[in-house]
């Protein structure tokens, strides 16, 4: 069974950067084609931030939500057993409990991602 592990959440200053990392485990990696990462604040629904495609172990560009683009990127290691997010210039409301997700199915909605870590909290504040 695939698991999932996120790091790196913690407190940043407006315009600071962190890096968020996913730590992908188990023998059943294959088929999912999906991995990326999702936050969640207080009182919102789950959305979605950074998703990176393969198939057949093939990496393809990744997709960023517009809030994030030019500030996030999504990249993993070459063993291809961990995700990471690189988040700069981090505003008040990029906070949020962030997650690393994967999928079978190609998309960016959440509900289509069936494994999911147990997330990461990430803090704005001066």
């Amino acid at each position: 069974q695939v698991q999932l592990l996120e790091s790196g959440g913690g407190l940043v200053q407006p315009g600071g950067s962190l890096r968020l990392s996913c730590e992908v485990s188990g023998r059943t990696f294959i088929g999912y084609v999906m991995t990326g990462w999702f936050r969640q604040a207080p009182g919102k629904e789950r959305e979605f931030v950074a998703a990176i495609k393969w198939i057949d172990n093939v990496y393809f560009s990744p997709y960023y939500a517009d809030s994030v683009k030019g500030r996030f990127v999504i990249s993993r290691n070459n063993a291809k057993t961990t995700i990471y997010l690189d988040m700069n210039n981090l505003k008040p409301e990029d906070m949020a409990v962030y997650y690393c997700a994967t999928s079978k199915q190609f998309g960016m909605g959440p509900g289509i991602y069936d494994m999911w870590g147990q997330g990461t909290q990430v803090t704005v504040s001066s």
